[in-house]
């Protein structure tokens, strides 16, 4: 076959993209993600028998804004790593300042605290089985994302399996925020952001198989 003729082939019948059809795909996932992660919460432990009471405290809308902001970070990186040379951006910046916060906030409080009192800081009465609820609650969000991807153009695909994992592992602390009685900033920056980098490990090792295009 002639070059010309294997180009008029590959560029018959193209249609041009949607705008913002990645947002859409992307946002489609997470959306879907979350719906099904909060569904297993409220049918399986439900909310913290104080939610009411505990929405007029700042420190759980603080403990909230954490993995939101997170998991907006991943959702921008995710849109970026879909599109084959897009720039990162501020993308990796947006990302590190909640974890930049949530660390520099519990290492003042743990040095603040009187030493007895610094272990139960980290480990609060849940440490045993958060992280592990947490990444129960992160796969509908990971095959979500995964599917989503898969469908756009990744090239990096390690690295946009990292940030699909990240996703999912702050969607999932997010919902998980609505049962968890831990309001320690140490809890947050230690079992909260191990049930994210699960996630996201995971997403590293399957990425290059999964998004193979």
């Amino acid at each position: 076959m002639k070059t010309h003729d294997l180009i008029t082939n590959l560029t018959t019948g193209l249609r041009p993209v949607e705008r913002h059809a990645v947002g859409r795909r992307l946002a489609l996932s997470a959306t879907a993600g979350m719906l099904v992660a909060t569904l297993a919460v409220l049918l399986t432990g439900g909310m913290r028998p104080d939610m009411g009471p505990v929405l007029d405290d700042p420190v759980f809308w603080l403990k909230s804004a954490f993995p939101a902001t997170v998991a907006v970070a991943a959702l921008v990186l995710c849109g970026r790593l879909s599109r084959p040379g897009a720039r990162t951006g501020a993308g990796w910046l947006l990302l590190a300042l909640p974890l930049l916060a949530v660390w520099s906030a519990s290492a003042w409080l743990i040095a603040s605290a009187p030493p007895a009192l610094r272990m139960q800081l980290v480990l609060g009465q849940t440490w045993r089985v958060c992280t592990f609820n947490v990444v129960a609650l992160s796969l509908p969000s990971f095959m979500a994302t995964f599917w989503a991807m898969r469908g756009l153009a990744p090239t990096r695909l390690t690295l946009a399996g990292a940030v699909a994992g990240l996703l999912a592992g702050a969607q999932a602390v997010l919902v998980y925020t609505i049962y968890c009685a831990e309001m320690a900033p140490p809890f947050w920056a230690t079992w909260y952001v191990l049930g994210m980098l699960l996630p996201t490990a995971a997403g590293a090792m399957l990425g290059r198989r999964l998004l193979r295009w």
